[in-house]
């Protein structure tokens, strides 16, 4: 009875301030999110610190910088905040009255695999839903993941923290491009002219980039990268004309219509890999994002 009177004298609304406030650092920019006014989020921040006797955020530079004690708070008030939105949420989840935003993180090749036929199932079931679509490496999307600043990730998954779930979208391998003037005579490519060419590495196109490194330092082979670019999309173009080889995820090369190039295996042993959908244990049961993970999954499809 004395914790439930200690929880009344709370006012819950804090903490939506205080997780606004850790997410932004800084209190216009929180107060914009909030939809509240700056002196409003400043008197709510000097009430949190007389709550929990800590300062959470202390001044540095034109920002806030979070505490220990802040930085201590921030997950397991992200989980907290995310339970009692499940917990007043309808029971079910009507896409077509629904007009929330969901977060997805994914790399280039990961949105060309997904979003036409995501975009296209949207605009026919659930006009009101908005998208928005962020890119980074594999690491920062799983931080971001238990952060609670994004929803669900697309990616190359071998390894989630305990609090991350994961489903395989779908089974990859990988193919290379190459001018089809520079293969050898008998039309097909071996390792000698493989290493012996200078290659294109796509570093964060989410297709398993590190994958094939991996299985050249098996065989104790190296390959010469001649260009680096983070960019998957581009990459085919870069081929044409060259003797450049790009060797990349075999749904990555569906599109290259130049029939100056030609599309072989690679004259290695390289492993496929699983395309996985990823999202944070909190999530699951959350009816607007399970559906969203059906309707991901029908896209990879």
């Amino acid at each position: 009875m004395q914790k439930m009177n200690d929880l009344r004298r709370i006012d819950l609304n804090l903490l939506v301030v205080l997780d606004a406030l850790l997410a932004e650092q800084h209190v216009t920019r929180a107060a914009e999110r909030l939809h509240l006014s700056q002196p409003a989020v400043s008197h709510a921040l000097g009430r949190l610190r007389d709550l929990l006797g800590d300062p959470l955020l202390v001044r540095s530079g034109g920002g806030l910088v979070p505490t220990p004690r802040a930085l201590e708070l921030q997950r397991p008030l992200i989980e907290t905040l995310a339970r009692v939105q499940a917990l007043l949420a309808p029971s079910g989840f009507d896409p077509a009255a629904s007009r929330r935003k969901f977060r997805l993180a994914m790399s280039d090749y990961g949105a060309a695999c997904l979003l036409p036929a995501l975009s296209r199932a949207l605009r026919r079931e659930a006009l009101g839903i908005d998208l928005e679509i962020s890119q980074g490496s594999r690491e920062a999307m799983l931080e971001q993941l238990q952060n609670g600043e994004i929803d669900l990730a697309a990616g190359v998954f071998p390894e989630l923290p305990a609090p991350l779930r994961s489903t395989s979208l779908f089974e990859e391998d990988f193919a290379c491009l190459l001018e089809r003037a520079s293969l050898p005579a008998d039309g097909s490519l071996d390792l000698a002219t493989y290493l012996a060419r200078p290659h294109v590495l796509v570093e964060m196109s989410g297709g398993g980039a590190a994958e094939i490194e991996r299985a050249l330092t098996r065989i104790r082979e190296r390959r010469r990268i001649a260009v680096r670019l983070p960019h998957w999309n581009v990459a085919p173009e870069l081929i044409a004309g060259t003797d450049l080889i790009l060797t990349v995820a075999t749904r990555g090369l569906r599109k290259v219509e130049d029939r100056s190039l030609v599309i072989v295996p690679p004259p290695f042993v390289l492993p496929g890999f699983a395309f996985d959908l990823a999202w944070h244990q909190r999530g699951t049961g959350d009816p607007g994002l399970d559906w969203l993970r059906s309707q991901v999954q029908a896209a990879a499809t």
